[in-house]
């Protein structure tokens, strides 16, 4: 009888304990983990395959399971400054874990692999743009004038202009992009807010904080870019509008401009048919704050 009453104990704490799979999400990575012998899958199909049965399975038994994104050359650098074996299936465990704590994870939901992969690649670009987006701020130091730190200011004004933009938006659901240009690439964020039904915008934490930081990076070194938002209700025509960066500040995009945007092929400069129910427009008046510089120096 207590060695039953110990098993039911272990099946309902095994419960409580939640589990992180190391997803290889494409075949380039597949292949480089493949390298190793106890790596003993062969077709990257299959065993995604039998990854979705093992989350299905842990589901099932009312076990919680995060998905994060294994990289090959990360784990073989981990490896190196560990001195771990990077062929025991025990080190894999522990980079996962690692993993788990610091690198880019989505829950596993019952959903299938084919929708939850491309939302953790998504989550993965979001964190690693978030935080270049941090580190070129944090670099720019203080302002040599007065001493006040360039990064922190920008980053102030951004989510002031951020709180601005959504309070002058039309009501519904809002669709935001905004895009900084320069060396040694173009960051883009993407950020959408769900209307709450009382006027207000229902945003996610960390969407806001690497669109704000990647808005505060092109006000901070007044790199060339731009912010478009797009709003949505139903019965009503879509919205779309947006603004330029320029000299620290964010300058009005006219309608025509935001209509040739929308409606111009960027590889072949092509012309293409414009949405129906959308009205491309000017945006709404923002106040003086918006196309003033915020750190003069």
């Amino acid at each position: 009888m207590a060695h039953t009453d110990h098993q039911a104990m272990r099946r309902v704490l095994r419960r409580e304990i939640a589990g992180t799979i190391g997803l290889l999400t494409d075949e380039h990575d597949f292949r480089a983990m493949r390298r190793y012998r106890s790596f003993t899958f062969d077709d990257h199909t299959a065993y995604l395959q039998q990854v979705e049965a093992v989350l299905k399975n842990r589901a099932a038994q009312g076990n919680h399971t995060t998905l994060a994104l294994f990289d090959p050359e990360d784990y073989a650098v981990y490896c190196a400054d560990t001195g771990l074996d990077p062929e025991a299936a025990a080190s894999r465990t522990r980079f996962t874990a690692e993993l788990a704590a610091t690198g880019p994870t989505i829950p596993y939901d019952g959903r299938p692999l084919t929708t939850l992969v491309p939302a953790l690649v998504d989550e993965a670009v979001r964190q690693a743009t978030w935080e270049y987006a941090t580190t070129l701020l944090a670099r720019l130091g203080p302002c040599p004038t007065c001493g006040e730190d360039i990064g922190r200011a920008a980053f102030t004004r951004a989510s002031a202009l951020l709180v601005r933009i959504l309070d002058t938006a039309p009501p519904g659901d809002r669709h935001l992009v905004a895009s900084v240009s320069g060396p040694p690439e173009t960051l883009i964020s993407v950020l959408h807010g769900d209307d709450d039904g009382h006027g207000g915008t229902r945003l996610d934490e960390a969407d806001a904080l690497e669109f704000t930081s990647v808005l505060a990076l092109g006000l901070a070194t007044r790199s060339p870019g731009g912010l478009v938002i797009r709003t949505s209700r139903p019965e009503t025509a879509d919205r779309i509008y947006g603004w330029r960066l320029r000299t620290g500040g964010l300058e009005p995009l006219t309608a025509s401009e935001v209509f040739d945007a929308y409606c111009t092929d960027v590889e072949s400069g092509d012309l293409i048919s414009p949405e129906s129910g959308v009205d491309y427009c000017e945006p709404p008046d923002l106040g003086q704050d918006s196309t003033a510089p915020g750190h003069r120096h």
